[in-house]
């Protein structure tokens, strides 16, 4: 507690103290003004087009009937391997699901769900393209734009339309080539260096 006495003094000292007129608070608005970098970004925003790293292409595209059978091997690959991968007989440790697409949000998703098979050592992976049996003129659109598009993606070793009881010529089984980690636990393995 504090004395009458203590009271007094310090009102004393405290008796040419003045009050602040203005609040005691930092001025924390944004500046109005633009400056010169600030311009410049916004201009280079707007006058450049995002660039599409996706390498996939639409050109000249052979159209393909429903029943029509996917199947691809780049050199190399061992026949006893493309044969069970055509007999479905790997594990499929990946699905991408193109119904009810455009081709163009295809494109996307077929090179995002590739790439991201590759980041996550996934070996083998089931595309569900449909067969196109609704359209009019019976060309199964996204198959014929995913046989032009598995070739072009390095990371694609193989592909070949699944078994029927994996969606049959509506999907389409890729093998996809092995991750450096992947590459290195073989050398490993088999004593290689």
């Amino acid at each position: 507690m504090t004395t009458k006495d203590e009271r007094l003094s310090f009102l004393e000292e405290m008796s040419d103290v003045r009050r602040i007129k203005r609040p005691n608070r930092a001025d924390v608005q944004a500046s109005r003004s633009m400056t010169p970098g600030h311009l410049e970004r916004q201009r280079a925003a707007v006058d450049e087009a995002p660039k599409d790293r996706n390498p996939l292409t639409g050109d000249n595209v052979d159209p393909l009937k429903s029943h029509d059978v996917l199947a691809y091997q780049r050199p190399g690959i061992q026949h006893g391997v493309y044969r069970k991968l055509r007999l479905g007989q790997y594990q499929i440790d990946a699905r991408l699901d193109l119904h009810r697409m455009t081709v163009d949000q295809a494109r996307l998703e077929v090179f995002s769900f590739i790439n991201e098979c590759v980041t996550h050592g996934v070996r083998t992976a089931l595309i569900l393209h449909g067969k196109g049996e609704r359209n009019p003129d019976g060309i199964a659109q996204l198959k014929s734009y995913l046989a032009k598009w598995l070739p072009e993606l390095d990371a694609v070793m193989a592909f070949h339309s699944a078994q029927k009881h994996h969606g049959g010529t509506g999907a389409v089984y890729v093998m996809l080539r092995k991750g450096e980690k992947d590459k290195q636990r073989n050398r490993e393995r088999h004593g290689f260096k």
